[in-house]
């Protein structure tokens, strides 16, 4: 199984990090995608430190919308050299957040057209987040992206209409523990719509727990509770689940996974 999605890097897991890893080996998650916003500038390379360090993980490089104003000229330059690492596979998370507004939201903007632009130099897909934005996402995205490339709606949480417009772009569907709680059902709608070929798992660890541990901090072993869930929902085993949400993630990230190390 395939957590596409994590912040194992998180100062919450600076005390037991090596038992979480163990617990998501044991757990039968074998790859990690370590989200590689970090703190934000001009601290970038916090993914690359995991998967410099253990097999299991990938990474990416990105800044957070709500660093966005923290980045400075010498930003881009650095997240292009880091982007070349081997194991980075993506550029992300990115994109715009409205709920809590950190940085002002032109400089949002600005920062996420900048990484939009330097993926499609370095022929990468994206990973967005996005949250009470969703169409200056959808608008930035029309304007500014190749939909060539692919990505991911990281912790999808809309209904089925944006879901339409999303698949219309070319992308992937993060879901996560959010699946599971009970108040979800407009994501459990827009998840059975999806097509499988575009369902990803994730946990967004340490946020998001699923139940049983909502609440809770969130780790990767957890991906395998909404991996229960969304396989009930799709009619599907859980090992049937696996093999398509992690042939899916493969597909999308071949073209540097497929490259010699």
């Amino acid at each position: 199984m395939i957590d596409s999605h994590c912040h194992v890097d998180s100062e919450q897991f600076d005390s037991d990090r090596e038992a979480v890893i163990a617990r998501a080996l044991a757990a039968g998650v074998s790859t990690m995608l370590a989200i590689g916003t970090g703190e934000g500038p001009p601290h970038l390379d916090a993914a690359i430190q995991l998967a410099d360090k253990h097999e299991a993980f990938l990474a990416t490089v990105g800044v957070h919308p709500h660093s966005a104003v923290r980045v400075t000229p010498e930003t881009y330059p650095e997240l292009n050299r880091l982007a070349r690492h081997p194991k980075v596979v993506a550029i992300g998370e990115i994109g715009l957040d409205y709920h809590y507004d950190f940085s002002p939201r032109e400089e949002q903007h600005e920062v996420f057209i900048r990484h939009l632009q330097l993926a499609k130099e370095l022929r990468l897909p994206i990973i967005i987040h996005t949250r009470e934005a969703w169409r200056d996402t959808i608008d930035i995205l029309k304007e500014h992206w190749d939909t060539a490339l692919g990505g991911i709606f990281h912790c999808f949480s809309e209904g089925v209409a944006e879901a339409e417009e999303a698949l219309a772009m070319n992308f992937h569907f993060g879901l996560g523990g959010v699946l599971t709680f009970p108040k979800a059902e407009k994501l459990r709608e827009a998840a059975s719509f999806i097509p499988l070929d575009r369902i990803l798992l994730e946990t967004d660890a340490p946020y998001l727990a699923p139940i049983p541990y909502r609440g809770k901090r969130n780790e990767p072993a957890y991906v395998v509770d909404t991996a229960k869930r969304l396989a009930a929902l799709r009619g599907l085993t859980v090992s049937e689940l696996d093999e398509l949400t992690s042939q899916n993630f493969r597909r999308l990230f071949s073209a540097k996974l497929e490259q010699p190390s």
